[in-house]
């Protein structure tokens, strides 16, 4: 068991039981106390749990978001093949606005060698693309979310309603075709809303599990997406369902 999917077994344990003890948290990962204790440290910095003395506790609520320090090491090879997928549907000479997240992370970097104009949603998205050669980069205002670094309020709004880009890449918490694009966060809903209504294109990047949930805030029905791009594992019944809303639907 690698780091990352024992980091993950402890946070679905401990969330799903609201506190666990080292000793069983060594017996479910079997592994050694000592090393629960240094996999705690590092899940207690990013947030995800409180220690306390044997054992941890969850901060973490039904329906929030995983830290993105732990989303973005998890299936990177999924979310490389879909950031590739999308940078094939895009072409040179396009202005294209990128949304913040893990996957959309993983789109900036597959176009850094491409002659576009792009405008990142995120800190993080900006740093990859900060020194793309033939890259025009354009940045919004906006107020960072502590880890995410997604650019939220209305300074990040006021810089989407000002333009009109070729292609919006949009993110999710949680895509169906019955309940459309969601997301957990309200102000990152509102703008990628922004977003969405600024662009004549919208292809919207989600990994397989992401098609059967749904989060808490509404973004826009499926109707507006004109593709999504997702993993070779998505559900069947999902994408039929999503492709009879007139999305087109492209597994990576």
């Amino acid at each position: 068991m690698t780091s990352a999917d024992r980091h993950r077994r402890i946070i679905d344990a401990v969330r799903g039981a609201g506190q666990l003890s080292v000793a069983e948290l060594a017996e479910l990962t079997r592994t050694s106390e000592m090393t629960i204790r240094r996999d705690l440290e590092v899940l207690a910095e990013q947030g995800v749990l409180e220690r306390y003395r044997g054992g941890a506790r969850t901060l973490l609520l039904r329906g929030e978001e995983q830290p993105f320090a732990l989303r973005a090491r998890d299936g990177l090879g999924v979310k490389q093949r879909i950031a590739a997928a999308v940078a094939d549907m895009i072409a040179d000479g396009e202005a294209v606005v990128v949304d913040s997240g893990t996957t959309c992370l993983e789109v900036a970097r597959a176009l850094l060698p491409r002659r576009l104009t792009v405008m990142p949603l995120s800190l993080h998205a900006a740093n990859a693309l900060v020194d793309a050669p033939r890259l025009r980069l354009l940045l919004p205002g906006g107020e960072p979310r502590p880890g995410e670094l997604a650019l939220t309020g209305p300074l990040t709004e006021a810089s989407l309603a000002a333009l009109r880009f070729d292609t919006a890449v949009i993110g999710c918490c949680g895509l169906t075709a019955a309940s459309g694009l969601t997301a957990y966060d309200l102000a990152d809903a509102a703008i990628k809303r922004a977003a969405l209504a600024s662009a004549h294109r919208v292809i919207a990047v989600a990994e397989a599990a992401k098609l059967s949930r749904t989060a808490l805030a509404f973004v826009a029905p499926a109707s507006a997406l004109h593709s999504v791009v997702t993993s070779d594992d998505a559900p069947d019944d999902e994408v039929d369902a999503l492709s009879a809303a007139g999305v087109v639907v492209r597994r990576a």
